[in-house]
């Protein structure tokens, strides 16, 4: 890889900025000053420092997101704030993007990476990766909604959901449900709950796959996922 492509990936500034941090001196490959914005690296062994700390190379990002109400899962839109806004400078060199999407008045854990192979693998629909949620609802869930639901319900447009899991969390008002889906349809469990006469007042993803939402962070929060969690988040037949 070229030393200005690996100095601009690595964030350290654009193209224009890196050929004249490498042209004042500042970059060594090695223990040696780099002269060259084309010098070739080999990205696993050579060791790039600039103005005197380490740069270390990473091709993708993993965010969890604790996505607040009103903003849109998309990378951009011309009147409407969306959750990129949301994301930290020192990320946005890598480009990343939502995976998949939450409504806009939907709160909760949201996946964004740049890595396009992992983010087809967790949306695909073969891999009926489990996606945990909160509801906040306008009557109590009864044994004829939980019922429903493992079934597989219809929603408005005619199409039968995939089983899904219905655990009520409160018998007295206000009324909270847990739900596990294995698809991601539009508005889906807003729809599930309509087709059983009931209605969402708040929904908040709190889990992809084994992966839970860290309930530390404040709404609009981000941190990266650690490779541990990567583990959880990542299902097994993946590949």
């Amino acid at each position: 890889m070229r030393l200005d492509k690996f100095l601009t990936a690595c964030g350290v500034g654009s193209r224009t900025e890196v050929k004249k941090i490498i042209k004042s001196g500042a970059v060594s490959v090695n223990g040696k000053t780099a002269t060259k914005a084309d010098m070739h690296l080999e990205v696993d062994t050579d060791t790039v420092t600039a103005f005197g700390q380490e740069i270390k190379y990473r091709e993708f990002v993993y965010l969890m997101l604790n996505k607040p109400q009103g903003y849109l899962s998309a990378t951009r839109d011309g009147r409407t704030p969306t959750v990129m806004e949301l994301v930290p400078d020192e990320y946005m060199h890598f480009e990343p993007f939502p995976v998949g999407r939450l409504d806009i008045d939907t709160e909760g854990f949201l996946l964004l990476t740049n890595d396009g192979d992992l983010a087809h693998r967790l949306l695909s629909p073969k891999k009926h990766i489990p996606k945990t949620y909160i509801a906040q609802l306008e009557k109590a869930v009864d044994d004829n909604a939980v019922d429903a639901f493992r079934a597989g319900v219809v929603l408005d447009d005619g199409y039968k959901t995939l089983p899904a899991e219905l655990k009520s969390l409160s018998e007295t008002a206000p009324y909270f449900a847990e739900i596990v889906i294995h698809e991601g349809k539009f508005h889906q469990v807003k729809r599930m709950f309509q087709a059983v006469d009931n209605k969402v007042l708040y929904l908040k993803r709190t889990k992809m796959n084994g992966l839970a939402l860290d309930e530390s962070l404040e709404l609009g929060q981000v941190r990266e996922i650690t490779e541990e969690e990567m583990k959880l988040l990542v299902p097994e037949n993946a590949s």
